[in-house]
């Protein structure tokens, strides 16, 4: 069980754990509630929830009318805080927009990629064909090369190209230094790759940690799917 919501406080991955991947980023269908349900979890918890994502905040606000809860977009480059402000991580423009024009040339050489444009960060997807893998390694490893202050980050079936200095884990520590957050057990959900340094924070805070779907992992919880996140957390959210 996790701590009662007094004392827990919850740090949510989007896709693949609140709601189910597609294939292409803009197709995900987010079901019906879900948004009322973390709008009762997070007053139920005092505020001490955020949902934490590798998305632009930009989308997860246009995916999710009403939510009020805090954001974490772009893997922590990106934080919607108090009275609806985003704050931005500073970048060098000219290395981030050189770097898109880059990845955007590697996607036109095979129909099965799909370019992810990101406020401070571009990744490349293969989902659509995942032979693609090696190829879309190779040619994001050159890029990386001539950007500096970035750097590689791999997903599901996804190479991203982002800051230096960002991610999740770094993300959730920076939010438990503030309140709501301060002094409570970090409780993180997570599917990806891109999780496992938050749900390493959350182990060795003595909170909970939950992997959603199959792979290895630093989680010591899993769940089989987002529907059985969103399970568990509306039974959370009455306890």
């Amino acid at each position: 069980m996790p701590p009662h919501p007094a004392r827990a406080a919850y740090f949510l991955d989007f896709d693949g754990c609140l709601v189910a991947l597609a294939r292409q980023p803009d197709a995900v269908v987010v079901p019906v509630g879900l948004v009322a349900l973390l709008n009762r979890l997070h007053r139920r918890a005092g505020g001490a929830l955020a949902l934490v994502s590798g998305r632009a905040i930009a989308d997860l606000v246009g995916m999710l009318p009403g939510l009020v809860v805090p954001m974490i977009g772009s893997h922590g480059a990106e934080r919607l805080w108090r009275r609806g402000r985003v704050e931005r991580l500073d970048i060098d423009r000219t290395v981030l927009d050189r770097a898109i024009e880059r990845v955007t040339d590697v996607a036109r050489t095979a129909p099965g990629f799909l370019v992810e444009v990101k406020p401070v960060a571009v990744g490349l997807h293969y989902r659509a064909d995942p032979s693609l893998a090696e190829k879309a390694g190779h040619a994001m490893s050159g890029i990386a090369e001539d950007a500096p202050g970035f750097h590689l980050h791999p997903s599901k079936q996804l190479i991203e190209l982002r800051p230096d200095g960002v991610g999740k884990g770094q993300a959730v520590a920076a939010l438990l230094t503030e309140p709501p957050f301060r002094g409570r057990k970090p409780v993180v959900f997570g599917d990806d790759l891109t999780d496992e340094p938050a749900f390493a924070l959350a182990n060795r805070r003595g909170g909970v940690s939950v992997k959603v779907g199959s792979g290895r992992t630093a989680a010591r919880h899993r769940l089989a799917d987002p529907s059985r996140v969103r399970q568990v957390l509306s039974t959370w959210g009455r306890a």
